[in-house]
């Protein structure tokens, strides 16, 4: 049988290609501390259980496809108390299997098959989430990665491209608090980039996962351009999950916010490909999007961790404090290199910044970074912070 020949133009995954460098090398001393994998380690609200106890005969039943009503209800007033907007439980809120599976299927179900009669492209911030390249091939369209480098703050220069580049640009990813480099876009970044949708045709997808994790001002929601005239919401689909805010990567629940006719589009999607989340977790999401209190806990935790960051790496060339988000990225000399170093005589792992990114105009702009996740407990991540220095150094 011959396979798809689309998927031959993605590298392997990140993480795998972490382990093939890493390969049968052993650290040089028995303790490990990993910092590259993105999952958070705070505590998570303990009332979770005894609502999965209180409706756990429900696993026997099918779960609403599109998440029920009481969980939509809990993401619209959420929205409400967060960013100010009035969204319809019904005509604008789908609950999806965490942020993931609707940043990929979103990308299948809306791209279009030509754009201006030639093939569809969509625009990808680099470095980026890795998911945002496999949709893009998975939709049969081209991707089109725009550096984010130190030069534009770490954001995307929307405005460098041509009118011949937005022509056959049909959806625009981007990640605000970014991941990997913890860059926040301003409110008139996203109006801007909103103007710019509606000028040029195409809808933008904006990944807000990281969004309650930030030092100083809560990062603004594509969502609040819609105050302004002319904002159309048919033009933008935003995406969160609880996977950060309530440090439940394996409850594994989210939602995809959007206009009536784009929502429409994507139930329909969906009706055949959605595995559906269980009720009895829909019913922890409901509970967990209505409570502010362990968001507001953790934090103050990851702000304590920026402080510890900023206290041992201040003053090391290649450090950037990040704006938000709970990962370091640090200018190094050679990324792969500099991984390698830390895992054979530290036990630290980290990933090269070149895994998050792909070649443009011969440059790789991850070569020289690695990135850093701040997730472990606040005694491990100073050992390891102390570890990173001694090699950085």
């Amino acid at each position: 049988m011959q396979l798809s020949s689309r998927y031959q133009q993605l590298p392997e995954y990140t993480f795998d290609r972490l382990r093939v460098l890493l390969g049968d090398s052993a650290p040089y001393t028995n303790r490990v501390i990993d910092m590259s994998m993105g999952e958070p380690n705070h505590e998570f609200p303990r009332f979770i259980t005894d609502e999965i106890l209180n409706s756990v005969q429900q696993f026997g039943k099918y779960p609403p496809r599109n998440g029920t009503r009481d969980l939509r209800n809990a993401i619209t007033n959420w929205l409400q108390r967060r960013y100010k907007v009035e969204l319809d439980p019904e005509k604008n809120i789908i609950a999806t299997n965490g942020s993931r599976e609707g940043l990929f299927n979103a990308c299948v179900a809306l791209c279009p098959d030509a754009q201006n009669g030639k093939q569809v492209r969509v625009l990808i911030p680099n470095p980026f989430y890795q998911v945002y390249a496999g949709a893009a091939v998975a939709a049969n369209a081209v991707p089109k990665y725009i550096n984010a480098i130190e030069e534009t703050d770490y954001l995307p220069d929307f405005g460098a491209l041509s009118k011949n580049d937005w022509d056959t640009i049909s959806i625009v990813y981007l990640c605000s608090p970014s991941n990997p480099q913890g860059s926040i876009a301003s409110l008139n970044f996203l109006k801007n980039l909103m103007n710019l949708a509606a000028e040029h045709d195409f809808v933008v997808f904006s990944d807000e996962c990281y969004s309650e994790i930030y030092r100083e001002l809560p990062p603004p929601s594509m969502l609040q351009t819609l105050s302004e005239e002319g904002i159309d919401t048919e033009r933008m689909l935003v995406f969160n999950s609880l996977s950060k805010r309530s440090n439940l990567p394996g409850l594994r629940v989210g939602f995809m916010a959007g206009g009536p006719r784009i929502i429409t589009q994507l139930k329909k999607y969906r009706s055949y490909s959605d595995p559906g989340i269980p009720i009895p977790l829909q019913n922890v999401a409901t509970k967990l999007w209505a409570d502010e209190y362990h968001v507001v806990q953790s934090r103050q935790r990851y702000r304590v961790k920026y402080q510890l960051s900023d206290q041992i790496l201040g003053n090391l060339n290649g450090y950037s404090p990040p704006q938000g988000g709970f990962f370091l990225w640090i200018k190094v000399p050679d990324g792969e290199k500099v991984t390698l170093e830390l895992w054979q005589n530290k036990g630290i792992k980290v990933i090269p910044g070149a895994y998050f990114s792909r070649v443009v105009n011969g440059i790789n702009p991850g070569t020289e970074f690695i990135r850093v996740a701040l997730v472990a407990d606040e005694p491990e991540l100073k050992v390891g912070l102390q570890g990173l220095k001694e090699v950085l150094q």
